[in-house]
């Protein structure tokens, strides 16, 4: 992935915000009310839930919707999720990662196939490409929240592995197991973060042009449109020319 600020920038410019905004929040409640469903409703004792509410209210969601999702879970009505994850190739051998969250296995599925096929893609076997991937704890703060140096400093702290710092922001990563503890330290010295979250760290990139990340994009774009994904991550890099003719 070609960095955190660089793969917002795609997503403002193409003025895809308002219906963005929507599947976003679609999105968070439906980790909300799973992470309450499987464990305590009280965020404090449940950190998948924690996180999960932090990252709702990171991304503007209000207050009312993340009650709403959470009483769902424990008023009995909520739908039952299986969560999935499909791997396989996007155009140029792009590696890609989708997880799903649906109440029908076949459906989801299906509707992933199609996508990769119809969009130059193939879909693989689980396993095919995840072993080019580590799961790590991601914490984004803009850089507005301070020098490299002290960001560093406070991850060191905090017990993160690495952080990449660029104009726009600070990416901090640590062990998946240890999100919650990182970022509740984090929290302390920085504020609150930008975002907080499990994802894929690919291991290494395919560089594409243009051309290549067009062809990508359009892939992305119409797997981010079902309503059964949750995420997407694919191990690519560009330059700066390349993304600003995005």
């Amino acid at each position: 992935m070609a960095g955190h600020s660089k793969w917002a920038n795609i997503q403002h410019r193409k003025g895809r915000q308002d219906k963005l905004r929507a599947k976003l929040f679609s999105r968070l409640s439906k980790e909300i009310t799973v992470a309450a469903k499987m464990g305590d409703p009280d965020p404090d004792k449940n950190p998948r839930l924690r996180l999960a509410v932090k990252e709702a209210k990171s991304q503007s969601m209000p207050k009312d919707n993340i009650e709403r999702a959470i009483a769902k879970a424990t008023g009995g009505d909520a739908e039952n999720y299986d969560e999935i994850r499909y791997e396989g190739y996007g155009p140029n051998g792009v590696a890609i990662i989708v997880e799903a969250m649906t109440d029908n296995r076949n459906r989801t599925a299906s509707s992933v196939r199609s996508t990769f096929s119809k969009n130059g893609g193939n879909l693989g076997e689980t396993g095919s490409v995840g072993f080019m991937f580590d799961r790590k704890g991601q914490v984004v703060y803009p850089a507005a929240a301070g020098s490299e140096d002290d960001v560093m400093m406070a991850a060191i702290e905090a017990g993160a592995e690495d952080v990449e710092s660029d104009a726009d922001a600070h990416v901090i990563w640590c062990a998946d197991s240890d999100l919650n503890a990182v970022s509740t330290a984090l929290e302390e010295s920085l504020g609150e973060a930008e975002s907080t979250k499990l994802v894929w760290r690919p291991q290494t990139t395919t560089e594409l042009d243009l051309e290549g990340m067009q062809a990508l994009m359009k892939l992305i774009d119409a797997l981010e449109d079902d309503d059964d994904v949750q995420a997407v991550t694919a191990n690519f890099e560009a330059s700066d020319e390349v993304m600003a003719q995005l």
